[in-house]
């Protein structure tokens, strides 16, 4: 396990990082509805550099994945390129009987476009993956504060009864292997004004406005 200092050293430039007068890079999306308690978004084909964390908590999850997603944007890949820092930082809670509802969880990082095609590759020992996602529907919420152990289930839940109450509610994707990702855009020090999401694929495309079938039918 890392040493407390390493830890805090690493977050210390996340800080630095994030409120950095360039601009960073996000993936791509389109808003295909929108309303007072969530979003549906359809984001383009995308590929991120993934970390698997198996924990209890979320928060050290994200915090252990992110330190190793740090050391390969910092060149501890094969061809030691330097990477700048996107968001979200985006952690994907796998379904299981852990106290957060899962089992383990996946951090990732978002590929800045020069990276997209090619992504460097990480050195063996930080244990990472490049994941290459199509474009895909994605129901959102949003929720200020920080995200914790103690608040991600609830959001998840919140976002849940509002899917359930609309033309969404049957469209839930049927690719259960993430329950649902928590999406961060703020350093862990910023106080005011920060920005979380809630996560969850839905299905459909951009062409039928991100509903199957099924949920067209409910209403």
């Amino acid at each position: 396990m890392e040493k407390p200092w390493k830890l805090i050293m690493i977050v210390a430039i996340f800080v630095t990082l994030l409120t950095a007068t360039y601009a960073i890079e996000s993936p791509l999306f389109s808003v295909i509805h929108s309303e007072s308690e969530f979003e549906i978004r359809v984001y383009r084909d995308s590929t991120w550099m993934s970390a698997p964390v198996n924990h209890l908590s979320f928060h050290q999850a994200t915090k252990l994945g992110f330190h190793r997603l740090f050391q390969y944007i910092q060149g501890a890949n094969l061809n030691f390129s330097r990477i700048p820092m996107t968001k979200p930082v985006l952690t994907s809670i796998v379904p299981g009987a852990g106290p957060l509802h899962s089992s383990a969880y996946f951090v990732r990082f978002y590929l800045p476009e020069k990276f997209q095609a090619t992504p460097p590759l990480p050195l063996p020992e930080l244990n990472l993956k490049p994941v290459s996602w199509p474009s895909h529907c994605v129901a959102v919420r949003k929720f200020p504060g920080h995200a914790r152990d103690g608040n991600v289930v609830t959001e998840a839940e919140k976002l849940a009864t509002s899917l359930g109450k609309s033309p969404w509610a049957n469209s839930t994707s049927a690719d259960r292997k993430y329950a649902y990702s928590i999406a961060q855009y703020d350093s862990p020090f910023r106080i005011f004004g920060r920005v979380n999401e809630v996560w969850v694929n839905v299905d459909g495309s951009e062409e039928d406005n991100c509903m199957s079938s099924s949920g067209k039918a409910t209403y």
